[in-house]
Formats: structure tokens, sequence, C-alpha cells
């Protein structure tokens, strides 16, 4: 027997799961944030739907809310402010009014009404106010603070003219004269958000599920495919019809020497048999992401030339993990496998094949790995938060690479190409070292190599 269709109108207004209850993760993570806080501080969402502060964008956009208040909230909608006091124990939710004529055209959205508790029963949040009440608010609890003190707004300090620096702007203006200071709520943000609970944990194993099954279905229909376009439509076609949300970032399907532009978007070239094809894809699973790359070949065969390269790179990414734990930060070992890779180039490629190399890049083409967290790259985007110190439960990519053009001799022939090429899984941190989630999505050359019919 079918079972019954659940209607959600609010699916993509509100981010839940069917794993958990997200209305108690969000409240929780509100709770923690009080307590992180000595005085009141508002959070602001994004002021404005995408595209819509330009004249020449007259379509709809999909909706990229702001992490830290998706993440204290769950609320995925402009035009909403969430304001946490300490002293009090209050959180008070402000959106905007109710607009019938708007979710008309675009659907159901979170909007204030007189004596209507929508909002609240959605979100979980019981005192909820429309968005025009907010200044007076904030003139209110600035005005029963202490001679000297402070509020607080999330912004970064090293970054100017986003949202949340507009947003810090209009409560300087809103304070002037008050005496009270103005603070940035981010790093007391951070301390909470990087660390994974169990509920995301969970929503991350099952987004590595999700892109392993997708993976291996496309792997072997590789000969149906004639350009980077079709194959990465398939790849993301199988992820999305198994998951509860969106790509975790535009799809990545680089052939040849197109994998040499570490984001490559055109995706509109040929797939070249002999070749290798980088792959760069995830999908969404309630608020966290899978964060996967692959390098295999379009005819399904590693050339000695490939497979030599790739060997290398995946060498390099087991030697990083022996670092990976507790304690230490990825500035601290970020430069273990750009050094192991330049060793094996030496060892294994100049020495063992009479090969060279002409790398694009000086030793280190990039960071080997970022948080992974509301964000696919997680982490104050001022420093990538890479002098924080790994905790358990944290999620991190692992991700070396190789670019550039390269020359071996193999069986008496000499074979020379440029390749780029990248392998990428996701490690979960925990007290003894990590768990690698992603470990079951295929990756060695044999087992790739038969997934593909060779």
């Amino acid at each position: 027997m079918a079972s019954k269709a659940v209607s959600r109108p609010y699916s993509q207004v509100f981010i839940d799961s069917p794993r958990y209850n997200s209305r108690n993760l969000y409240r929780k993570r509100r709770k923690a944030m009080l307590k992180e806080l000595d005085s009141f501080c508002v959070i602001a969402g994004i002021p404005a739907d995408p595209g819509s502060e330009e004249a020449y964008v007259q379509t709809w956009n999909k909706m990229v809310q702001e992490p830290a208040f998706l993440f204290l909230t769950g609320i995925n909608q402009a035009g909403c402010y969430l304001l946490l006091d300490p002293a009090t124990g209050e959180e008070i939710l402000f959106v905007p009014p109710k607009d019938p004529f708007r979710e008309f055209w675009n659907g159901k959205r979170l909007g204030y009404l007189e004596g209507d508790c929508d909002v609240a029963k959605v979100t979980g949040i019981a005192d909820v106010r429309s968005e025009s009440e907010l200044w007076d608010e904030i003139a209110m609890r600035a005005s029963r603070l202490p001679e000297g003190g402070h509020a607080y707004a999330y912004y970064f300090e090293k970054f100017r003219d986003d949202h949340n620096d507009r947003f810090r702007k209009s409560m300087l203006k809103s304070l002037r004269g008050t005496g009270i200071s103005l603070r940035s709520a981010a790093a007391l943000h951070w301390k909470l958000r990087l660390p994974l609970e169990p509920e995301r944990i969970a929503d991350a194993e099952a987004a590595q599920k999700v892109t392993d099954e997708a993976f291996r279905t496309v792997l072997p229909m590789f000969a149906e495919f004639k350009n980077e376009r079709e194959l990465a439509l398939r790849l993301d076609y199988e992820m999305q019809r198994r998951s509860d949300g969106d790509l975790a970032f535009p799809t990545i399907a680089a052939c040849g020497k197109n994998a040499c532009c570490l984001h490559y978007v055109k995706k509109d070239e040929p797939l070249v048999s002999g070749e290798l094809v980088l792959l760069d894809f995830g999908i969404r699973m309630g608020s966290l992401h899978s964060d996967i790359s692959r390098t295999v070949p379009v005819n399904g065969k590693f050339d000695p030339l490939q497979k030599l390269l790739y060997q290398i790179v995946l060498d390099s990414a087991a030697e990083y993990q022996k670092f990976v734990k507790p304690g230490v930060s990825l500035r601290d070992i970020g430069q273990v496998p750009w050094d192991y890779i330049m060793e094996q180039l030496e060892t294994r490629l100049v020495q063992g094949a009479k090969g060279s190399y002409e790398l694009l890049y000086d030793r280190r083409p990039h960071g080997v790995s970022h948080f992974i967290g509301e964000q696919i790259h997680e982490g104050d985007p001022g420093s990538r938060s890479l002098d924080v110190v790994l905790e358990p439960g944290m999620l991190i990519s692992c991700e070396p690479g190789l670019y550039g053009k390269f020359s071996g001799v193999f069986g008496g022939r000499r074979i020379t190409a440029q390749i780029g090429i990248r392998i990428e899984d996701d490690l979960l941190v925990t007290k003894s070292g990590f768990i690698n989630v992603s470990k079951h999505i295929p990756k060695e050359i044999a087992e790739i190599e038969k997934l593909m019919g060779r």
C-alpha cells in the first residue's frame, strides 16, 4: 500500500529533516548561543531575495540564507532577524508582514499576522513580531544596559559592504548617543557551529550514502556521455533524486586539460577517450553536505602515466590522514601532502619513469582541507578558521591534487600529457583520530576500472 503524501508548504523556507526534530535542534543551538553571550545580540538574515537588487534580474533565483541565521533558526527566507537576550533568556524572531499576493507568485512564506501562530508553530520560536518593530526593540534593550555597556551583532571585522556589515552600520546608527558599543558575535558563534551535533553528523552520513549511490550508478554509463555537460547532468540527477535537498554546489566535470582549472564551470567540452575527467560533486541532506572529488578515465582504463600520477595523489591523502586528529589545526598539517607529492614526483616519475613535470603552481596549488557545515566551505571567511584546533565532531575535507604537464617512459614508449587530478574525501574528527565518512565512494584504481567495465 502506498504511503500517504505529506504536504510540506514551508519545505524550502524552513529547513527540516525527516531524521530528527529540527525545531528542537535549532532551539538547542539558540540556548547554547545565549550561554555564550553577555548582552543582547541581533543576527540578520539576508535582507532581500537574490537578484532582487539588480534591475536586470526579473526571474526567480534560489534563496541562499546567511548561514549563521540559518544555523540558529532553520529559516531560509529574506527579511528576517533574530534577537537573543541572555539577561532575560528571550529569543525573538522578526519576520516581514504576511503578504498573500507575493505568496501567489512565489509560494508560502513566513509572515507576521496579528493573532496568527503559524510562524511560531513552524519554527518553534514563540515570540514572533513584525520586522518593523526591530529597531524600537533594539533601542529599548540598549536603554536597559549600564553606561559603557555593549551589544552584539553578527559581522566580520575584515569584511565590508556585505549584508552583515550594512547591518552593523545600521546598529551603530541606532546606538549612537547611547554610550553603548557594538561587538561582533562571530567568534562566539563559530565555537558552536564548527563541531557537528549527532543530528548533523547523521545528515552528513546520509549525504555520503546518496553521493556513493549516484557515483556508482554513473560509472558504468560513461560510454553514453558525449560531453562534460551530459555527464554532469546525469550525476546531478542521480544525486538529487535520492536527496531531500539540493546540490551542495555546482558540479564540476572537467575533461583533460580542463581539470587544471580548479573551479572549471564551462562543462561544454567533449569527453575524449584516453583522457581523465575530474568530477567535484556533492549533495545536501538536511543542512549538511557531501563534498567529493574523483578523477576517472573517460574510456574506463588508466594509462600508465595516469595510473602513476593518480596513485601519488591517492597516497598523499593517506600520508596526510596520519596527522588528522584532535589538538592540531589545519594550518599545522596543511603542507604534509604537498611535500609528499613533490618527493614522489622526483622518485616515481623523474627517476622511476625517466620523466619530467611542469606544475601550474609553486609546490602548493590549494588548501588540502576546509571545514564542512552549514556552508560547503565552512569557517570564518577571513581566515577560513585554519588556526582552529580540531575537536571531535568537526567535519573536514581531504583533497590533495596535482595539475600540470607530465611526461614519462612506460614500456619503451614516452607518454606526455597535461593532466589535472584531485581526490577528495570527507573526514569526521573523533576522540582518537577520524572516520572517513566517504570511504565507500570508489577511488581505488582497480575498483574504478571494474565499475566502468574494464
